[in-house]
């Protein structure tokens, strides 16, 4: 039975409720029930209306049982809004679909019933990452393998790829089993598999890949489930991955009643094993598939819509849709140049604080960050200025453990006596010492009537502590004089580096080669960044505990902060996108691993973060980075000049040269034929995870380019003819202060609360 969809549209006399409301294009979606249907849906487009009402529709015009209908989403989240909107129209009804839910909640049922089919039985566990990682250590140690050179956190991520993919271990050739343990991936993989069959458990990927398995092998289970479902429905199609793609696939070859909803233009999940093209691939996968394309926009501006689409443009590698809206007016988007990134986290502060004045709640407003390292500069400034904050998606920069870890050894070489952060970091990274080497320890020090850190100096003299822990004990006690000593003759940045450096920490990281681990380093990178402002260890540490201690109180609004993916499928009145330079945004590391597919993703990122927003966006851009100590000329990013000039207005705060070489960027031609930009060595003598620095790709940039970016250098080195010693000058930080000594550009002030300081000249203003 097949609707004529356009003829019920063409008036709203006899819709059921549930279409009445919806457009002519959410109606054609929602009607065309029969065959293969794209629903190519738009930022803001009304997609989940239209995928509810669809499914209402199949119940109550009984084309299909609740039992009857498969409908697969990518979160519990988003199965029990669907449940509770579809619950609206249809009533009772929504509780007999006991086929909605998630991709891994949906395996998992069908894997209960088919479980003996991959050598399990149907009570199997399910486990977690933690035990995971425990099983692959132990098997790793079994191997004769150094766990530090082989984590396991690194054979866990390329499993969980393998899975994705669809890949067993017979399936992993000769390049793909060489990732791991110089050829042995393959191998350990399959002495995975076999040890979690004899636990009759299974982790997440296997629920998805047995299940593909299952119906590849078995034709009858496959037809029985063909059979079953009469129809099939997926949300978020464009996130999912190889094996998802393959199960929904098998499924619905046999009726072809299936409708997925997505937009390839919000793609942005390559690294957790999305392709975007599935869904670029659909109608070649089922021929005949009607596409309805929505793409009337109900969250944002004209000139947020007409911003967006422009720049989506330029991807290749799309279906092609463009969004409108019938609102009228609205602002343009705003592009701010600014000198430095404390000046874009000072002129954000400002922003918020001129809306607020005007009347705007703090909680529809955000602030999108491509990388979590970003967040500090920000979180620090609103702290001073008394901002209330909140971080979605992930911690707090000083709340994050790698970042407590760093703090953690920091303690102890400013305060011996801190047993709480010697507790923390007296095995991390790992060095064989458990829980037992601890308690040994605690005793020791009660006995001795001393701190934990002086206790197990003696413990690691006597023979209390076996040999082993008696020696990396009395290591690692060394270390903490020889550091402590060092303080005080090095900047505290340096001091964190060499500590990260020497204990392995940095090392541990690199080892793992994981998105979780890269993004780790560059929070590191950023605490020692931040340490460069403070002249002790001591005055940086206690400004991280009134960071710290700061807005404990959980009432009253707040600004939201999270990175571009965290923001998916989120809206707010006002957006505020920093950080939008070459080597930031896109980001380089991306675009060196993944190339021109990596270049495209970062502008389906962008697409996301601008149509975010639905009053007001306002992009940010710095002509410098202070990366790993050095000054680092920005230049804006390529996303910046693919914006359509009508949508945007631009201003910027910079002076001289910088301005002048802001002027030129404007008007480039595109230097950039390849995708990713070789980039100058920035190597130092500091050792792993402190080699690399983000760069402007200077050999490729225009001659007339790179002459104005040496304006803008020599513009931020030359000294200021106003402040001459004896100056009374303010810094926003430090407050008011006597000029004491001059070289250069750089001040050394007597503040008036601080102490002495030796600042940028560019940082403070004369008293007045």
């Amino acid at each position: 039975m097949t609707d004529t969809p356009l003829a019920l549209a063409a008036g709203d006399a006899g819709l059921p409720p549930y279409a009445e409301r919806l457009n002519m294009p959410q109606r054609e979606a929602v009607l065309t029930t029969e065959g293969p249907v794209l629903m190519l849906a738009g930022a803001g487009t009304g997609k989940t209306a239209a995928l509810t009402a669809r499914l209402a529709h199949l119940v109550a015009t009984r084309r299909a049982w609740p039992s009857e209908i498969l409908c697969v989403t990518f979160t519990n989240k988003a199965a029990r809004e669907m449940r509770e909107r579809v619950g609206q129209h249809i009533g009772d009804a929504v509780e007999g679909m006991p086929w909605l839910g998630t991709f891994h909640s949906i395996c998992a049922k069908m894997l209960r019933r088919h479980a003996e089919l991959v050598g399990l039985q149907s009570n199997y566990t399910i486990i977690d990452t933690d035990d995971q990682l425990r099983l692959l250590k132990t098997m790793i140690k079994d191997a004769g393998l150094d766990e530090k050179r082989w984590p396991a956190r690194q054979l866990a991520g390329l499993i969980d790829r393998w899975k994705n993919r669809g890949l067993n271990p017979v399936d992993l050739d000769a390049g793909e089993s060489e990732a791991y343990a110089n050829g042995r991936g393959a191998e350990f993989y399959k002495a995975y598999q076999e040890r979690l069959k004899a636990l009759n458990a299974c982790d997440f990927g296997d629920l998805l890949l047995h299940m593909l398995n299952i119906f590849r092998r078995e034709r009858e289970v496959l037809e029985q489930y063909q059979r079953r479902f009469k129809y099939v429905l997926v949300d978020e199609y464009q996130d999912t991955n190889a094996v998802q793609y393959l199960w929904l696939r098998l499924l619905a070859q046999d009726r072809k009643n299936i409708c997925v909803v997505g937009d390839d233009d919000q793609s942005i999940y390559s690294w957790r094993g999305a392709e975007v093209a599935n869904i670029l691939r659909f109608e070649k996968d089922f021929p005949g598939a009607k596409v309805v394309k929505l793409e009337q926009n109900y969250r944002s501006t004209p000139h947020i819509l007409g911003a967006a689409s422009g720049l989506i443009d330029a991807n290749s590698q799309r279906l092609g849709k463009t969004l409108w809206t019938e609102t009228q007016g609205g602002d343009k988007l705003r592009v701010i140049g600014v000198w430095d990134a404390p000046e874009e986290a000072r002129r954000v502060g400002e922003e918020i604080e001129r809306l607020e004045r005007e009347g705007a709640p703090l909680d529809k407003i955000a602030i999108l960050v491509r990388a979590q390292y970003q967040t500090r500069e920000i979180e620090d400034r609103f702290i001073q200025i008394g901002l209330n904050y909140r971080i979605i998606g992930g911690f707090r920069f000083y709340e994050r453990a790698e970042i407590r870890d760093a703090l953690a050894y920091l303690r102890v070489i400013a305060q011996p006596q801190d047993d709480l952060a010697f507790e923390r970091i007296y095995n991390q990274p790992k060095r064989g010492l458990g829980a037992k080497t601890l308690e040994k320890m605690h005793i020791g020090a009660r006995r001795m009537g001393m701190p934990l850190a002086a206790a197990a100096l003696q413990l690691a003299d006597s023979d209390e502590l076996p040999k082993r822990a008696a020696g990396t004990i009395g290591a690692l006690m060394r270390d903490f004089l020889r550091w402590r000593e060092m303080a005080e003759r090095v900047t505290p940045s340096e001091l964190l580096r060499t500590v990260l450096d020497e204990t392995g920490y940095m090392a541990m990281l690199e080892a793992e080669k994981t998105a979780e681990a890269k993004g780790r380093i560059e929070n590191l990178s950023e605490l020692a960044r931040a340490m460069e402002d403070y002249e002790t260890l001591g005055d940086f540490l206690e400004h991280v505990s009134l960071v710290m201690d700061n807005d404990r109180n959980d009432d009253g609004e707040k600004v939201t902060i999270m990175t571009i993916h965290a923001a998916k499928g989120l809206e707010f009145d006002n957006i505020f996108c920093v950080g939008w330079e070459e080597g930031v945004f896109p980001s380089q590391r991306a675009l060196d691993e993944g190339g021109l597919a990596s270049l495209e993703e970062e502008r389906r990122l962008a697409y996301v973060a601008i149509t975010r927003a639905r009053r007001r966006c306002t992009i940010l851009h710095a002509a410098n980075r202070r990366i790993y100590g050095q000054w680092t000329s920005s230049i804006p990013s390529r996303f910046i000049e693919e914006l359509p000039a009508e949508h945007i207005e631009q201003e910027t705060t910079l002076t001289g040269g910088a301005s002048m070489w802001q002027a030129n960027w404007s008007e480039r031609e595109d230097p950039f034929a390849h995708v990713s930009r070789d980039r100058p060595d920035r190597s130092s003598s500091r050792g792993p995870g402190w080699q690399r620095a983000l760069s402007t790709g200077y050999e490729k940039v225009p001659a007339r380019v790179k002459e104005n970016t040496r304006s803008a250098a020599s513009f931020a080195a030359k000294p200021r003819t106003d402040i001459a010693l004896g100056a009374r000058v303010f810094h926003e930080k430090f407050g008011y202060g006597v000029v004491t000594d001059q070289e250069g550009n750089k001040l050394e002030i007597e503040f008036e609360h601080a102490g002495t300081k030796r600042v940028l000249d560019s940082f403070v203003s004369l008293a007045e």
